[in-house]
């Protein structure tokens, strides 16, 4: 038969997709418009179902000769523009397919009866839903020629489809049940049951038989597109050995298939995969299959599962049983597990380790040193006017020391993701582009600083708006790489509560700023009135005012921050 996607001239009945053809009842059916024929004459052949098909292939054949290969009679064509005639046998025009994969819910054909035709006739049909389900040599009616007794049990129709999308075949969800005690399981959020609700991703792992020759595993998540795990010597994604249960058209099929890369599945095969069930109810997709610890026909990239591996849990949507990328990080286990080990419960993540690093450092650098140095440079020169640290004052000491460290945790946070990802991240949108600014003006920075003009030249005041200028430019653009980076699928932090920490941050820092505005023009204005000034017997009162509030906003300001910091911290521990 034609792929669905390609078209031969030559028909064979297998499409040839790389995965075999449905097992279960189909949603199509052939119908004809007489069940009596003489040679010579034409009857209209019809296609149809309850769902649509993207490709067929049909055929007469002798209904009497169950092992005769060849086509009977020829056919016309209703409808060019999607149908096509094939040559079958040698025989042109013997068989019908599609043009092209466009959907369909409908062929109408006319079979051309020839003079030697033999006393009875079935049609036969293969029809493609989608490029990987697929029924191969579907049964249609058989006609008899005039003269000729029908038998009894012979059905003119084929069986009423059978709809397999709810319930399927498991009669009910798995659960929980067992885990630690006779299987070993992994799920997310830890310790969740499968027979709860879509929320849970979950996999399982039980041995079967006295001598452990094979495992039953189970595979739950939520009914997006797919639920999939791999069997992984490392914590990198590539030359993994991976297992999917993919939703194609109110179905689910069962495939292995191997990952050689950050590429999608290759070589996907059903090999050593059997007691397959699977069940799409109630927004879960849950598959059950066994598999022999060791395949008899060891192919490439299957693993024994004899040997401890790490255990990925992914998901993702699916168009058409085509898996796309899953939508946010694997759940990784903590630890290599030896598949036929005994049973245990199993912990993992969705953050690697360099990733969580590369967020808690940019948190760091950006909602706790930079924030409050920044604040120190605009609002506390006038503090400690007496007091020296290493031969400047203090307050430029504490500046100074802050956004280096800034800038060091900057450019060590920076460089992380490229460890990680071995480049630059092609799916992480804007993130990443405001890292590379927050960087730059980073550097920016200190150099600015060295070309400074002394105190009193008449241009300082240019450095000085340059350098706050630039300052405040990168700490609003770290905020928003800080936004982005809370949805990035390599760390995704718990959401919407992430994004309410931060602006419940930027909310607090900005009122901070404004209280301290206020209070600086305030007192500036207190000590310029010439009627507070002879009242006041001591001129060093409102600065001492002055001083004990600002103090208290600068240990507000380190402690909130350090607060909001803390609750991101541990939600990025917790991933």
């Amino acid at each position: 038969m034609p792929m669905a996607k390609s078209p031969k001239p030559v028909a064979t009945w297998q499409p040839h997709h790389g995965v075999p053809g449905q097992t279960t009842h189909s949603p199509y059916h052939l119908t004809t418009n007489t069940t009596m024929f003489s040679p010579g004459d034409h009857i209209q052949v019809i296609l149809s179902g309850t769902s649509y098909f993207e490709g067929f292939l049909l055929q007469a054949r002798d209904a009497a000769s169950q092992s005769s290969v060849s086509t009977v009679g020829t056919f016309t064509l209703t409808n060019p523009d999607m149908t096509q005639l094939l040559t079958c046998n040698k025989q042109q025009g013997s068989a019908v397919s599609h043009t092209s994969d466009a959907r369909q819910t409908e062929v109408v054909v006319i079979w051309n009866a020839p003079p030697d035709s033999p006393s009875e006739v079935q049609f036969l049909v293969t029809v493609v839903f989608h490029y990987s389900v697929f029924w191969v040599r579907l049964p249609g009616p058989v006609i008899y020629q005039h003269g000729v007794t029908p038998h009894p049990p012979q059905s003119t129709t084929t069986p009423p489809p059978i709809l397999t999308t709810t319930p399927s075949i498991l009669p009910g969800p798995f659960n929980s049940n067992g885990c630690g005690q006779t299987k070993s399981c992994l799920s997310d959020p830890l310790g969740c049951d499968p027979e709860d609700g879509p929320h849970c991703f979950f996999l399982s792992m039980t041995t079967e038989g006295p001598d452990k020759t094979s495992v039953i595993f189970e595979l739950s998540g939520p009914a997006e597109g797919y639920v999939a795990f791999a069997l992984s010597w490392d914590k990198w994604m590539g030359n993994d050995d991976v297992y999917m249960c993919v939703e194609d058209g109110g179905r689910v099929s069962v495939s292995a298939a191997f990952v050689t890369g950050r590429t999608n599945p290759e070589d996907q095969s059903q090999s050593g995969i059997s007691s397959v069930s699977w069940r799409l109810a109630d927004g879960v997709i849950q598959c059950r299959f066994s598999r022999p610890v060791k395949l008899a026909n060891q192919e490439p990239g299957r693993y024994d599962l004899d040997q401890e591996y790490f255990l990925f849990l992914a998901n993702g949507r699916a168009l058409y049983g085509e898996i796309w990328k899953h939508s946010h990080q694997p759940l990784v286990s903590t630890h290599r597990k030896r598949i036929t080990g005994p049973p245990e419960v199993l912990t993992g993540s969705r953050g690697p380790t360099i990733m969580k690093m590369h967020g808690a450092l940019m948190l760091l650098a950006w909602m706790l040193t930079g924030s409050v140095g920044t604040i120190v440079a605009s609002f506390y020169k006038s503090e400690w006017p007496n007091q020296i640290l290493l031969g400047q004052k203090v307050w430029f000491q504490v500046h100074r020391g802050l956004m280096t460290l800034t800038m060091t945790l900057t450019i060590v946070a920076f460089c992380l993701p490229f460890f990680y990802r071995k480049g630059w991240s092609e799916h992480a949108g804007v993130h990443p582009y405001l890292g590379c600014c927050v960087l730059a003006l980073s550097l920016i920075q200190p150099i600015i600083a060295v070309f400074r003009p002394l105190p009193d030249s008449n241009r300082r005041y240019i450095f000085n708006w340059v350098h706050w200028g630039i300052g405040s430019v990168t700490e609003i653009v770290a905020v928003a790489a800080m936004f982005l980076g809370t949805r990035q699928s390599s760390l995704l932090l718990p959401q919407p509560w992430a994004t309410h920490v931060l602006i419940g941050y930027v909310t607090w820092l900005v009122s901070l700023r404004i209280l301290l505005l206020i209070e600086h023009i305030y007192i500036k204005q207190l000590l310029r009135t010439d009627d507070q000034v002879a009242i006041l017997s001591d001129q060093s009162k409102p600065s001492c005012l002055g001083s004990f509030t600002k103090s208290l906003i600068l240990a507000a300001l380190a402690l909130g921050n350090s607060g909001f910091l803390m609750a991101l911290l541990s939600s990025i521990a917790e991933i």
